[in-house]
């Protein structure tokens, strides 16, 4: 069974076409990159995938749930409020500028999400999330406030957040575009160890080796299609189509 499915997504703002017809589907452990220039729907695929963005048309499936679906004009008609909730509750987001909240410490801004909306035991969710900042290295900030971290602090955060609602799939969008090149690899190291331990995980990004070297699967997107899908290697190194090659040329020294 698939965590993830998309079929034939749609989505235009104003007169402009951003994604076309898109489907792809995301299974268990897999690490699913999404590289392709700006302007490429990228983002806001990741956006309509967390309901962050309403679809004008097509299917978002979570574990058999369906969370949106096509009405009889072809357009998008999403499940009832309470049943989105719960599809919710099966993705984490992990976003470009971190989004912690800045009057939380970095503790309550990781218990308050299981705590509030999942109803877990409060000692229960506190030594998980103690856990997972000892895990990000971050155990002695406990009770900072977002705003006295670095940014690759903040984002390693901000994942740990996200990964104490226990979600089946992790999204990341662009997770260090607001980082510089030292914290970039703070960040990836982590992300690399949550692949290794078949986290699933959908990510937008520019690290091309990154995405070469732990992903599972690539897709370049270009004008809001998927141009290429596949075996990482594959289109890295050796892409069929000449977009990818013409896109991929800019990063030849990174891909080494």
């Amino acid at each position: 069974m698939a965590l993830l499915e998309i079929k034939n997504i749609k989505k235009s703002f104003q007169d402009l076409e951003v994604l076309k017809n898109i489907s792809l589907k995301v299974e268990e452990g897999d690490v699913l990159s999404i590289i392709g220039p700006s302007g490429s729907g990228k983002s806001t695929l990741l956006r309509c995938a967390t309901m962050l963005e309403t679809m004008d048309g097509g299917e978002l499936i979570y574990l058999d749930e369906k969370a949106a679906w096509n009405n009889e004009k072809g357009q998008s008609v999403y499940a009832k409020k309470s049943d989105l909730r719960r599809i919710q509750g099966y993705f984490g987001l992990v976003f470009q500028n971190f989004n912690l909240f800045p009057h939380y410490t970095v503790l309550k801004n990781l218990e308050d999400a299981p705590i509030h909306v999942q109803k877990r035991d409060k000692k229960e969710v506190r030594s998980e999330c103690m856990e997972l900042l000892r895990r990000m290295g971050l155990e002695e900030k406990a009770n900072a406030y977002p705003c006295e971290l670095s940014g690759g602090q903040q984002q390693r955060v901000s994942i740990a957040r996200a990964l104490a609602m226990k979600p089946k799939i992790l999204f990341f969008d662009e997770p260090t575009s607001a980082l510089d090149p030292e914290l970039t690899g703070e960040i990836l190291k982590v992300m690399k160890e949550l692949a290794q331990e078949h986290m699933t995980m959908v990510i937008v990004t520019h690290e091309m080796s990154f995405a070469r070297d732990v992903s599972s699967r690539v897709i370049f997107m270009e004008n809001g299609y998927i141009v290429e899908d596949g075996d990482p290697n594959e289109i890295m190194v050796n892409p069929k189509n000449e977009r990818t090659r013409e896109f991929l040329s800019h990063f030849n020294d990174n891909l080494g």
